[in-house]
């Protein structure tokens, strides 16, 4: 079997921040710019001016073997996502994630002229 790689974006609120974390969290945005945001097995969390859009995201890379394993993967990115937001103590609500196996995603131009060129279609 090939393995899957798989892309998991877990979504949520913060919710019932004090006026400290609140702080803590702005004077820490520049790191989770939206823009600075990517895919990786520790998941990456971006939002923006907590104080205007309390909004959050998650982002995390995992793989399997099956099809299936794609349920698992995103079970792990929901509870590492959690664990991160309870550890430092920021409440949270509405989390919700989607996942997609990269195997199953239709490829771009580029992807089809290396898929043509790799075996051996030029």
């Amino acid at each position: 079997m090939s393995s899957r790689t798989f892309r998991i974006t877990v979504r949520g609120s913060f919710d019932g921040l004090t006026a400290d974390q609140r702080a803590e969290l702005t004077a820490a945005a520049p790191e989770h710019d939206v823009l600075h945001s990517a895919f990786t097995a520790e998941g990456h969390l971006s939002y923006d001016d907590v104080a205007v859009r309390p909004s959050f995201t998650f982002r995390f890379l995992d793989s399997g073997e099956a099809e299936q394993d794609i349920l698992d993967a995103t079970a792990r990115a929901e509870l590492a996502a959690e664990t991160w937001l309870t550890e430092r103590g920021y409440g949270f609500k509405r989390l919700r994630s989607t996942a997609q196996d990269l195997s199953l995603a239709p490829l771009g131009k580029r992807g089809r002229r290396e898929a043509a060129r790799r075996d051996g279609r030029s």
